[in-house]
C-alpha cells in the first residue's frame, strides 16, 4: 500500500546544485535517482544488491503485458527503432524517441497516474517507414520477450498493421483502468489492462479466484473461466510452467545467485520467493511474506505481484520490484513512530470495537532506491507491505520512506506551484519553511500507523477487499492519509521529536488542501478521476469542505484557490471522515463507500481543470515524473564470483532502458 508524491511541498535543498531533472518530454520530467548509501555497504552487501537489481530488471517486461495485451509487442517494435535510430531522419527520430521515452516511463501507452491513453506525434505511415529502415539495419531478426522473430518484411508489415489501433486510435482502449466508465459499460470490458480476457463482472458473480493476485482470467468459448497462473514451473516438472515463465525463471536465476550473499535470515526469504515463482501457489506467497516481513536487512527489496490498483476489480496484482539501501539518518524518525503505534491506535477517532490491541510495531525505515521496475514508479515515496491482512495482523508489516525519490522530485519541482496555487502569503511562508519536514512526516505517519491501524469485524476473514471491491484502494489510501492528518496535532509527535514545531502540522494541512486543486492538471481529458490516490485526496477535501466549512473555494483575479480558514474545524472533519472510513472497512459496507466516493471523489469541473492546467503551463513545471535508476556494474573473479560492484548515475534514460531490453534479446 503506497503513498504517492502529490503534495509538492518544498524543494529539497541538498539537490539544488546537482540538478535532479535530467530530461523532459512534454509534461513528464525524467529525474536521476541517487543511492549514496550504497557506498556504506560491505562488498558482500554490494554483491547482494547487484543480483537483486538483476532480478528486478528480469521481471520488468511483465508489467507491460499486464497493462495491455499489446504492450510487449509495442515495446519490441519501439525498442528496435531506438536501437537503430541513426537510420532515421532527425524529425522522425525525435518523434519516435519522445514517444518511446514516455512509453518506457509509463510501462506502456497509458499514463500511469491518470490511466488515460497518450498518442504519438508520428503517423502510421511514418511508423511503417521507420520500422522498414530499422529492419533493413538488422532489427527484429531475433526472438525477444518470448515473441518470435520478424523474419521478413511481410511479417513486419503485418505486425505494424496489427498494432495500429492500439497505438494510434484514441477510442481504442482509452483507459488502462476504468472504475467509473461512461454509461453502462462493464468495468472489466472498459479497462485496457490484460488481467481478463472476455470476462465481465457478471461472469464473476459466483466465482472464487484460486490465484487472486497472480493469474490472468480467461473465458473460454464454452463459457468456462480459466486462470492462467503466473509461474516458472518446478525443476522436477511436477508443476508445469505458466504465464510469464520466461521472466520468472530468469528472475529466479538471479535470486538464487543473490542467496550466496544474503544477510542472516535473508537466505530463507529469497528461497521462499523462488519457490513461489516456481509454483505460483498463493500459500507460498504467504510463506514468503511471513519470512520477508520479519527480516529487515540493510539491503532490502520487494519483488512480486503486489498491488491491485490497476485492476478495476481490485483483485489482480501487478508485477513490481524495488531494491533499497537503508538511509540511516532518517530511519530514526520511522522507528519512533513504529514504537508508539499502540499509542496512536488507542487515540484513533473510531469506535472501540475497531481498535486493535497488542499492536505489533511495524518495521520502519527510510531508504534510498537503487532500482525501481515494473509497476513501481518514482512517485511512490512511501510503501507499507505486505498487503495481506492475515500477515499484518499476526506478524505486523514493514514500512519504507523513499527519501531519495522525494528529494529528487522536490528538487526538480521547485517553488513555482506553491507560489501560484497557495491561497495566502502565510501558506507560502509556512510551506517554504516546513514543507519538506511535513512531507516526510506525512509519508511516515501514512505508512507506519495509517495502513497498519484498525481492526476488522470477525466476519471479514481475510480482509475487506472482496466486500469493498473497486472502492477498497481509495478507502485505504484515504484512511492512511487521514491518520497522518489526525495524529500530527497530537502532543506526542512533538514529545517524540518528530517535528520541529506546530508549523509542520500547518504545512501538512495546507498542502493536503491545495493538492485537491493542483492534481487536476494531471488529468488532461474528461471529468472523472480513476486513480486511487487522486480520488483519496478529493474525497478528503470535498468532504471536509461540505461537512465543516473549514475549507473555502475562492476566486481572485480570475483564479481559483482552496483556502483553509479553520485548522480546528478541519481537524474535526478529519476525525469524522476517518471514523466513518474505519467503520466501512471493518464492516465491509459497500453501499456506504460507494456513496461517499461517488459523491466526493470521482467527478470534477473540467473548466476548473483547464484553468489549473493553463496556470501550470505558464510555470513550465513537469506534471509527471520518471526516475532514472542507478546503474550497478559488477566485475567477476576467475571463479565467477562477484569481485566488486561500482555504482554510477547514468543520466541517460534511453541507454538504460535499452540495456534492460538486451536481457531479453532485443536487437
Amino acid at each position: 500500500m503506497r503513498v504517492t508524491f502529490l503534495l509538492l511541498l518544498a524543494p529539497a535543498l541538498w539537490a539544488a546544485e546537482s540538478g535532479s531533472l535530467v530530461d523532459r518530454v512534454g509534461a513528464t520530467g525524467f529525474i536521476q535517482l541517487q543511492a549514496e548509501s550504497f557506498h556504506q555497504l560491505t562488498p558482500r552487501q554490494q554483491a547482494l544488491t547487484y543480483w537483486l537489481t538483476q532480478a528486478s530488471i528480469a521481471i520488468d517486461p511483465i508489467n507491460y503485458d499486464q497493462n495491455s495485451a499489446f504492450g510487449l509487442r509495442q515495446k519490441r517494435l519501439l525498442e528496435g527503432l531506438m536501437l537503430h535510430q541513426a537510420v532515421l531522419k532527425p524529425d522522425l527520430r525525435r518523434k519516435i524517441s519522445e514517444y518511446t521515452r514516455l512509453f518506457w516511463a509509463n510501462r506502456g501507452n497509458h499514463n500511469e497516474m491518470t490511466a488515460q491513453k497518450f498518442l504519438p506525434e508520428f503517423t502510421p505511415d511514418e511508423l511503417r517507414v521507420a520500422a522498414q529502415l530499422a529492419f533493413a539495419a538488422g532489427a527484429y531478426k531475433s526472438a525477444a520477450y518470448g515473441l518470435p522473430p520478424l523474419a521478413t518484411q511481410a511479417e513486419l508489415d503485418g505486425e505494424i498493421q496489427a498494432l495500429k489501433r492500439s497505438i494510434f486510435d484514441p477510442a481504442f482502449e482509452p483507459l488502462i483502468t476504468a472504475k467509473s466508465p461512461e454509461g453502462s459499460l462493464d468495468i472489466l470490458h472498459a479497462s485496457a489492462n490484460n488481467f481478463y480476457s472476455g470476462v465481465s463482472m457478471a461472469d464473476l458473480k459466483d466465482f472464487q479466484d484460486a490465484h487472486p493476485l497472480n493469474s490472468r482470467l480467461v473465458k473460454t468459448p464454452d463459457g468456462k473461466l480459466i486462470e492462467e497462473v503466473y509461474r516458472a514451473g518446478t525443476p522436477d516438472g511436477k508443476i508445469p510452467p505458466g504465464r510469464y515463465a520466461e521472466f520468472l525463471g530468469k528472475a529466479n536465476n538471479f535470486l538464487e545467485k543473490a542467496r550466496a550473499y544474503a544477510e542472516p535470515g535473508q537466505d530463507a526469504v529469497l528461497a521462499a520467493l523462488i519457490r513461489y515463482y516456481q509454483t505460483g501457489d498463493p500459500q507460498d506467497w504467504i510463506r514468503f511474506g511471513i519470512a520477508w516481513v520479519q527480516n529487515s536487512p540493510a539491503v532490502d527489496f520487494a519483488n512480486g505481484f503486489i498491488e491491485v490498483y490497476r485492476d478495476a476489480r481490485a483483485a489482480k496484482g501487478t508485477s513490481q520490484s524495488f531494491v533499497t539501501v537503508t538511509d540511516r539518518k532518517l530511519t530514526g524518525l520511522m522507528a519512533k513512530i513504529a514504537a508508539n503505534a499502540q499509542y496512536f491506535e488507542d487515540r484513533a477517532p473510531w469506535a472501540a470495537q475497531y481498535k486493535k490491541q497488542g499492536v505489533k510495531p511495524p518495521m520502519a525505515k527510510a531508504v534510498e532506491s537503487v532500482i525501481e521496475t515494473g509497476d513501481f514508479h518514482v512517485n511512490t515515496v512511501g510503501d507499507n507491505l505486505p498487503n495481506e491482512n492475515e500477515i499484518r495482523e499476526k506478524y505486523a508489516s514493514k514500512s519504507f520512506l523513499f527519501t531519495g525519490s522525494s528529494r529528487a522530485i522536490s528538487s526538480a519541482a521547485g517553488w513555482g506551484a506553491l507560489e501560484e496555487f497557495a491561497a495566502s502569503p502565510e501558506e507560502i511562508a509556512v510551506c517554504k519553511k516546513y514543507g519538506e519536514e511535513a512531507s516526510d512526516l506525512m509519508t511516515a505517519l501514512h505508512e507506519v500507523i495509517g495502513h497498519g491501524s484498525g481492526k476488522l469485524s470477525p466476519r471479514l476473514q481475510g480482509g475487506s477487499e472482496a466486500y469493498l471491491k473497486e472502492y477498497f484502494s481509495t478507502l485505504e489510501e484515504a484512511r492512511a492519509d487521514l491518520m497522518a492528518l489526525w495524529n500530527v496535532t497530537d502532543p506526542k509527535v512533538r514529545e517524540l521529536g518528530l517535528m520541529s514545531g506546530p508549523g509542520v502540522a500547518k504545512a501538512m494541512y495546507y498542502s493536503s488542501v491545495r493538492v485537491a486543486l493542483t492534481q487536476l492538471q494531471r488529468i488532461p481529458k474528461g471529468d472523472t478521476i480513476e486513480e486511487d490516490h487522486q480520488r483519496n485526496r478529493q474525497l478528503i477535501v470535498n468532504y471536509i469542505m461540505e461537512q465543516t466549512a473549514a475549507i473555502r473555494k475562492i476566486e481572485r483575479n480570475g483564479k481559483t484557490y482552496l483556502q483553509l480558514v479553520d485548522f480546528d474545524k478541519m481537524h474535526q472533519g478529519v476525525g469524522m471522515l476517518l471514523a466513518e472510513l474505519m467503520r466501512i472497512k471493518a464492516e465491509g459496507d459497500y453501499p456506504a463507500i460507494k456513496a461517499l466516493i461517488d459523491k466526493y471523489a470521482v467527478h470534477f469541473d473540467p473548466k476548473l481543470r483547464d484553468q489549473v492546467a493553463a496556470r501550470y503551463d505558464k510555470l513550465d513545471i513537469p506534471s509527471y515524473w520518471c526516475g532514472i535508476n542507478s546503474d550497478l556494474t559488477a566485475t567477476f573473479d576467475p571463479a565467477g564470483k562477484v569481485a566488486s560492484v561500482a555504482v554510477s548515475y547514468p543520466r541517460d534514460f534511453v541507454r538504460q532502458q535499452l540495456s534492460y531490453a538486451a536481457m531479453y534479446g532485443v536487437q
